[in-house]
């Protein structure tokens, strides 16, 4: 196992700690896929933000018609607050983002934003229980547009997913982070 560099405390040097490491981006990047190869390789949990909320409230798609998308927002912040207090990976629904508190708390994280084309995800969204793609790839591109600079605002690595393997891409997380950068690629 990799040798992890030193968190903000152990280094004293003002950089921000290794962990939590955030994924962030739009539907499909591949946050879930990337964010557990990654734990596994650095030997830490790896949590999902929106498994939290299934696990405990249901399915996204139910919570969305039976609640409106504000209640999954509160119960999503909840989720984020919950993942960021671990030392782990931790991977954000795309819009966990809109929140000022969420935001406010990862610039304090390592934060790595996986990002995805339009025609890429074409592929990935098709026949999926996404609530806010009821006009599939259209409703993408205009949630995606929106949220874009959030997204990139936020990020200290960026990393296109639209044609790589996903084990490729873990390791280019992996890198940045045993280098110790904080710097948007």
């Amino acid at each position: 196992m990799p040798e992890l560099p030193p968190t903000q405390a152990q280094a004293g040097n003002g950089d921000l700690p290794d962990f939590p490491l955030v994924l962030i981006g739009p539907m499909a990047a591949g946050k879930t896929k990337v964010g557990k190869r990654v734990a596994r390789v650095l030997g830490v949990p790896f949590v999902d933000t929106d498994a939290l909320i299934v696990s405990g409230h249901g399915s996204v798609a139910n919570l969305f018609s039976r609640y409106g998308e504000e209640h999954f927002r509160a119960l999503e912040r909840i989720a984020v607050g919950q993942a960021l207090a671990t030392r782990s990976v931790v991977s954000l629904g795309g819009g966990a983002v809109l929140d000022a508190g969420t935001r406010a708390d990862l610039a304090r994280c390592r934060v790595v934003y996986l990002s995805v084309t339009e025609q890429a995800v074409a592929g990935r969204i098709n026949g999926g229980k996404r609530p806010l793609l009821a006009n599939g790839l259209a409703d993408w591109i205009r949630i995606y547009e929106l949220r874009r600079p959030l997204y990139e605002e936020l990020a200290g690595l960026h990393i296109d997913t639209s044609n790589r393997q996903m084990d490729s891409i873990a390791d280019d997380v992996v890198a940045w982070i045993q280098r110790g950068q904080n710097t948007y690629d």
